[in-house]
């Protein structure tokens, strides 16, 4: 089975992930919610810190997650985007941000290659377990963030 993610009619912000809709506030700018969870920021709002009742821990210099709730977080240091999220691997090609697999799930993108568009479910899943989808908005959101931090930068 395969999860739409579906993006605002200017294709910037993610909307949903499946059925699951992620709210924003009136302004825009980040998410509020991830369907009934919570998402919190820190008092700068720039760094996630917490989805319904999981915190995310960050590393020393603060931009990298070691933690997502008890389970450990295996990033690399130059891409922020995590290998490793407790039980669920992050494949991404070398040197790219682009995510291609989170755990038990294949990411495709749009016709360009720039937007992750569908999550391939494995066969009898009809819907993400709720701990799955906790991690993919994670691993979306870091992706994101550090593609606005490249663009910004160059």
């Amino acid at each position: 089975m395969e999860l739409e993610l579906s993006y605002d009619w200017l294709g910037g912000r993610l909307r949903a992930i499946g059925d699951v809709p992620l709210t924003y506030g009136r302004w825009g700018g980040r998410p509020l919610a991830l369907g009934p969870h919570p998402l919190e920021y820190d008092m700068l709002g720039s760094r996630l810190r917490r989805i319904g009742d999981t915190e995310i821990g960050y590393g020393r210099l603060g931009s990298v997650p070691r933690t997502f709730g008890t389970w450990e977080v295996d990033c690399t240091a130059w891409s922020g985007i995590p290998q490793r999220v407790g039980p669920y691997s992050v494949d991404h090609p070398r040197f790219s941000g682009r995510v291609r697999a989170i755990g038990p799930l294949s990411v495709s993108y749009d016709f360009l290659g720039n937007r992750p568009r569908h999550l391939e479910l494995p066969g009898g899943w009809q819907e993400l377990p709720d701990d799955l989808l906790r991690v993919v908005f994670l691993v979306l959101h870091l992706q994101t963030e550090r593609g606005r931090s490249s663009s910004a930068a160059g």
